[in-house]
């Protein structure tokens, strides 16, 4: 199988957007080539495009097919009342606990990607994620800021239906309640 018909796989994606959101586009410069499918095509920046020999075939926009337009996500949907009240009490069963506690920004997303997608596998349903209070040198803490910005992502968002801040005892301020969506019976 040729490199430019390799299908991406979810890593390759958050590693794209990662690298494609720190990537500024430089005055006077063409715009960056629209991904338009899953396979490599279209992965060429515009240096690379300029750079490549005259007798390769650059990528051209279609028009009539145009991009894949982008789906806007709904909003995560608040857990109700009675719900934080009993995981606040433990008459409710936290399923797992993840402390990402002394984790820069990419290790704590990576493995709590990795904590949610195989407390999913699970079944399991409420979660506890501990991100700190983060209140060393004035600031509120870079991962409790982080954190529900993460969730509402699109790797996040099959995974995680809402989200809501801990009760005192299990870490108040500096934690939160993440529940899982249910896993969809496959028909097959």
């Amino acid at each position: 199988m040729a490199d430019r018909d390799r299908k991406l796989t979810h890593e390759d994606r958050i590693v794209w957007e990662t690298v494609a959101r720190t990537v500024r586009r430089l005055s006077g410069q063409a715009h960056p080539v629209v991904v338009e499918n899953d396979t490599m095509d279209g992965l060429m920046s515009p240096a690379a495009d300029a750079a490549a020999p005259a007798d390769v075939k650059r990528p051209v926009a279609d028009p009539a097919h145009p991009p894949r337009t982008v789906k806007p996500q709904p909003r995560l949907h608040p857990i109700e009342r009675p719900v934080q009240k009993k995981l606040a009490r433990g008459r409710l069963a936290i399923d797992g606990k993840i402390d990402l506690h002394g984790l820069n920004q990419s290790e704590a997303h990576n493995l709590l990607f990795d904590f949610l997608m195989r407390a999913h596998q699970r079944g399991s349903r409420h979660v506890l994620v501990v991100t700190g209070k983060g209140s060393s040198m004035g600031s509120e803490g870079v991962l409790k800021r982080a954190v529900p910005q993460w969730l509402v992502k699109p790797e996040f968002r099959f995974l995680v239906s809402g989200h809501e801040p801990a009760a005192r005892g299990h870490g108040g301020d500096g934690a939160m309640y993440i529940r899982l969506r249910r896993q969809r019976d496959d028909p097959a």
